[in-house]
């Protein structure tokens, strides 16, 4: 093999293998949150496989909550505890391929904006979620269309629009795993998450 030939076979390797170590080192995952039923009526989040009670690795954007806030909630249950996944506010679900409000929905959501008009001092995150059927792009389009659908309806009826956020999960994270109509009709929903 010529010089010139062997040199650039060498270097192809090298760069190959500074962008594999590139690629693979940097940033450390978060730990994945599962929630948890905790004591008092609250929610517990711990990285999966710990104990709450395992030390905290504290970063620039980590620090330990002390004894006056529960473990992981924002909100205390307490009379709010309306919702399902243990959030205040419930789900509103659509119809297949579809962003559109059901009467449903807005009666709903009616609902949460007089709630949340009452309890000015926390935020919103609306979910877009969608069955399993389609693309992920396709599906991430949609339940962002569900997420905004939901946004500009309570921001109608009152809210401050910067205390409402919307975010698209598309298929990703299903309600119900399950392969059946049941699963993906509760599967095609806004999800709300509140925090302060």
């Amino acid at each position: 093999m010529p010089p010139i030939r062997h040199h650039r076979l060498a270097s192809a390797i090298a760069l190959v293998l500074i962008l594999a170590v590139a690629a693979c080192g940097g940033k450390k995952r978060p730990p994945a949150l599962t929630a948890t039923p905790g004591e008092g009526g609250t929610t517990s989040s711990a990285p999966v496989g710990t104990s709450p009670a395992q030390p905290l690795d504290e970063g620039p954007d980590v620090r330990a909550l002390g004894d006056d806030y529960p473990a992981g909630s924002d909100i205390p249950y307490g009379d709010y505890a309306m919702g399902t996944e243990g959030g205040p506010l419930t789900d509103i679900h659509f119809a297949y391929d579809s962003a559109n409000l059901t009467d449903e929905g807005r009666s709903t959501l009616e609902k949460h904006a007089l709630w949340l008009q009452s309890h000015r001092d926390v935020r919103l995150t609306i979910e877009g979620h969608c069955d399993e059927r389609g693309t992920v792009e396709y599906n991430l389009a949609l339940g962002e269309q569900r997420a905004r659908v939901a946004r500009d309806y309570v921001v109608s009826l009152g809210v401050a629009p910067e205390r409402v956020r919307t975010v698209s999960y598309g298929k990703e994270r299903p309600l119900d795993p399950a392969a059946t109509e049941e699963a993906w009709a509760r599967n095609r929903r806004a999800h709300f998450v509140v925090t302060r």
